[in-house]
């Protein structure tokens, strides 16, 4: 309890101290006001930029940073709304999965298994028809650019974005298709367990994450989407461009890791 009490001082002086702890909204408590100002601090005093969208589903309150709205590549999140939308279409009758199929599916959420998803998206339709209806799942900011090809991999999108897409999964789903996704998303393989994983165990996280170097300087970028808490209370969207292309990937893996980890670890007990 003593300790408990330490760190929420310790959580409330950096609000103080941080000239962003206005901007955390009413609606979320004390102690988690004061942990996002002190996530917002770190997340200054690092490379590059990084758009944080944290969502409370029970109370409605969300925090959003400057760098919330900022196209940054998506990297491999698209994947999520790839499953949402096969999901979607095999119900609908549009097509029908085969087992081969979801096991592709298990692998793009598991492992974030690119060659996976290539199939997936050649398979269904490709940009003709996946791209269209992910704005229906929140992702209203993403485009293609004329750069690259109209491709999973070579989608720009927001943090914005991603807290739609997650909330879309926990709130309009069927309940199966949310439990299943909820499900693959807590189980991730070793390599997407950082980013909103930082939460830690007591916050039963679960995540979807996207990494690549994909930057025209060859700078990285880190990106991670999930839920934590109990009922998956707590959504948080994070997108990180490094702007660094030695150890990039490692300088954005800590950046987004910890940025979690000051919002969530031990505030489950």
């Amino acid at each position: 309890m003593r300790k408990r009490l330490i760190a929420v001082l310790a959580l409330a002086l950096a609000a103080v101290l941080s000239p962003v702890a206005a901007a955390a909204p009413a609606g979320f408590d004390r102690e988690l006001r004061a942990r996002i100002a002190q996530a917002q601090a770190y997340a200054d005093s690092r490379p590059g930029e990084t758009g944080i969208v944290l969502r409370d589903r029970w109370t409605g309150a969300v925090y959003r940073s400057g760098a919330a709205g900022t196209l940054i590549w998506a990297c491999s999140t698209p994947k999520l709304a790839m499953v949402v939308d096969l999901l979607l279409r095999n119900d609908s009758g549009a097509i029908t999965l085969t087992a081969e199929d979801r096991e592709l599916m298990h692998r793009m959420l598991n492992s974030s298994d690119d060659a996976a998803a290539t199939t997936m998206w050649n398979r269904y339709g490709g940009e003709a028809e996946y791209a269209k209806r992910f704005p229906s799942y929140g992702m209203t900011d993403m485009r293609f650019t004329d750069k690259h090809p109209h491709h999973w991999g070579w989608i720009l999108t927001t943090a914005n974005d991603l807290d739609r897409l997650v909330n879309y999964v926990l709130t309009r789903l069927p309940r199966q298709h949310r439990d299943y996704i909820v499900g693959e998303m807590r189980a991730v393989d070793p390599n997407q367990q950082w980013g909103v994983w930082g939460a830690g165990e007591a916050a039963r996280p679960g995540n979807k994450d996207g990494w690549s170097d994909d930057n025209d300087d060859g700078s990285w970028i880190m990106n991670s989407v999930g839920f934590v808490g109990p009922g998956e209370r707590f959504t948080l969207a994070l997108m990180n461009n490094t702007k660094v292309v030695q150890d990039g990937y490692e300088v954005g893996k800590e950046t987004t890791t910890r940025i979690s980890e000051i919002l969530f670890r031990g505030y489950f007990g």
